[in-house]
């Protein structure tokens, strides 16, 4: 009999545990999430206010930070109780818990358009028809629901080594449930609960997507989908799931309402947050990237149940998308479920059976919902605060076709780090000056690990946006100030992928003070709130089979900019509160044109030589 655990032979330093399966058997040999030294968090910190702050206000801050750690500090008895915390075998994350609560589920503003993000899909010439569109993409979803939920899906890595893929399990028949002071996650059983749910004009349909021991077809479920755009027609029906759209404590409350005006309520809830995932059959028929953007970031804010992790959106010119569910994961893990949707429906890696219908599959089942004169009251407030917070967003993309990740290479340049560059100048270009940004960095090779922080402005990259806007610096030395800020950046996020940026650092430092205990003036200090309000908020995502993905602005005086770094091509989602995010796409384009003129000069110069 072979042992349930052995040394990994093409991974040194991992243990395979067999008995957790596949996809986890990595798991409890990833490393904990390290916790750096007050020192070094002091001195990245320092280093990356510097360029955003006053000399005055440097000081200030300096003069906090020394205090904060001094031998016999508060600093350093925050610290002994973070490795005590980081240490004890019984917290696998010292971060994960208090990251989950205040990032997400204790966070009480709406969820769309606030944490919610989407991708949306290239068309399929072979299914402009929504029912057929809406077919093929279930059965993807399914046949990788099925690795997922028999823990048979491989692991994903980095740089070849195993990383965390604990959130998986909040992917497939989950649902995220309000309530005060936080939300949580309610994981339902994936074997009593093989089915789907599908929104058509607010009305909820549950879905068998098994029946008799046998997965539907692509043709029946395309069956299934045609009987929910008939059955939807015959009645007009309340917007149910535009109660998902409001503030998570009105939605908390509204929730106990509709629970209580009727017991078959709890029952088409429950369905609804039981099903392996939502599909959303739009009345909508978006051309446009940016048509496209608002359709899946947030929609009509009725057509949904924004509480579900996955939602795939089928629009009725067979346009499709998905939105996600920030709160138990993020993008990495839905990136992947979505490029592999996209894949083998794109290469036809899995059978698309459309021949085969059964004609004794259980017909579609409307969930009935009872509403009372104050639900409904609910729901119409609901929809007003949606269309009246969505009127304050503009939303702009820009697909740059000038050149993409083969010719940054050429430039000897990390793809990620010079778009970022890019990024900094376009700003700098709109508003005369740098703020801080946000990029997130992924600490998935820990266990339980999420994102830190990287921030992306420092010294070289503030000189170098001062350079290219100066007529007088020549190009020469405009590009050895971009290789600097390149290096910078770098240097920066892989500190934050190893765990070693200051953001999280501070954050479990000051979770640790007592009820009561004074605030370090390090967190009192301006300069402590305004080096962490993100003007720009970026991330990156890559798919050659998406057209666009995206999410908000995390504070209102900033930009939420997703970006995809394709072979040939870049993408930007620029989202804002009426901020002027058309200037913010001219000026990206801008940017990513001087900065090709400004590199391809380097490459010619040793044919010039010649």
């Amino acid at each position: 009999m072979a042992p349930a655990t052995r040394a990994s032979s093409s991974i040194p330093g991992y243990v395979e545990d067999l008995s957790k399966g596949r996809m986890l058997r990595f798991q409890e040999s990833l490393p904990r999430l390290p916790v750096p030294t007050l020192q070094e968090t002091a001195e990245r910190y320092l280093k990356s206010v510097h360029p955003i702050v006053t000399p005055k206000e440097y000081e200030n801050t300096k003069a906090a930070v020394e205090e904060f750690i001094k031998p016999g500090g508060v600093g350093e008895e925050l610290q002994k109780k973070l490795l005590a915390r980081a240490s004890n075998p019984e917290v696998k994350n010292w971060l994960s818990e208090w990251w989950n609560f205040t990032a997400y589920l204790g966070y009480r503003d709406p969820v769309v358009p606030y944490v919610s993000y989407f991708y949306s899909y290239f068309d399929d010439k072979r299914r402009k028809n929504p029912a057929k569109r809406a077919a093929a993409i279930s059965t993807a979803a399914l046949e990788f629901r099925k690795e997922v939920v028999t823990g048979n899906l491989e692991p994903e890595y980095m740089r070849k080594a195993p990383i965390c893929m604990d959130s998986y399990k909040y992917m497939f028949n989950c649902c995220r449930i309000p309530e005060k002071p936080a939300d949580y996650p309610k994981k339902y059983d994936y074997e009593t609960n093989k089915h789907i749910v599908v929104v058509r004009k607010n009305q909820f349909f549950k879905v068998l997507h098994e029946v008799d021991g046998r997965q539907l077809t692509t043709g029946e479920l395309e069956a299934q989908f045609k009987r929910v755009y008939e059955l939807a027609d015959s009645e007009k029906v309340p917007a149910v799931g535009a109660l998902t759209s409001e503030n998570r404590d009105i939605w908390t409350d509204a929730r106990k309402l509709l629970l209580e005006a009727s017991p078959d309520n709890a029952k088409s809830l429950e369905a609804i947050e039981s099903a392996s995932f939502v599909v959303c059959l739009d009345n909508t028929a978006p051309v446009t990237l940016e048509e496209r953007a608002h359709q899946y970031w947030h929609g009509d804010g009725q057509n949904r149940f924004y509480d579900k992790p996955l939602q795939f959106i089928v629009n009725e010119n067979g346009s499709a998308g998905f939105m996600g569910e920030h709160s138990m994961m993020d993008g990495t893990p839905t990136l992947r479920l979505n490029d592999y949707v996209c894949n083998v429906i794109a290469h036809k890696k899995i059978p698309f059976d459309t021949e085969n219908v059964r004609s004794n599959l259980p017909e579609p089942v409307a969930l009935k919902f009872t509403i009372s004169p104050e639900v409904q009251t609910k729901i119409d407030e609901a929809q007003q605060h949606f269309r009246e917070l969505i009127s304050q967003h503009d939303l702009r993309v820009l697909q740059f076709l000038g050149y993409g990740k083969s010719m940054i290479k050429k430039f000897k340049c990390s793809p990620d780090a010079y778009v970022q560059m890019i990024i900094q100048l376009a700003y700098y270009k709109m508003y005369g000056k740098n703020r801080p940004t946000y990029e997130s960095a992924a600490t998935r090779k820990y266990q339980l690990g999420r994102t830190e922080t990287c921030r992306s402005v420092s010294e070289a990259s503030v000189a170098w946006c001062k350079a290219m806007e100066d007529h007088t610096v020549d190009t020469k030395t405009c590009i050895a100030l971009f290789r600097e800020a390149i290096k910078s950046h770098v240097e920066y996020i892989t500190a934050a992928s190893d765990g070693k940026g200051v953001d999280r650092h501070l954050f479990g430092l000051k979770q640790l003070l007592e009820p009561g205990q004074e605030l370090p003036a390090v967190y009192k200090d301006p300069t402590y709130g305004y080096s962490s309000s993100w003007f720009l908020s970026t991330s990156q995502l890559n798919s050659e089979h998406f057209n666009g993905y995206g999410w908000s602005q995390v504070i209102d005086q900033g930009f939420g900019i997703a970006y995809m770094v394709n072979e040939n091509a870049l993408q930007f989602n620029i989202a804002s509160k009426k901020l002027g995010a058309d200037k913010l796409q001219f000026y990206l384009a801008e940017a990513a044109n001087e900065m090709r003129k400004m590199m391809e000069t380097e490459l010619e110069a040793p044919k010039a030589k010649l």
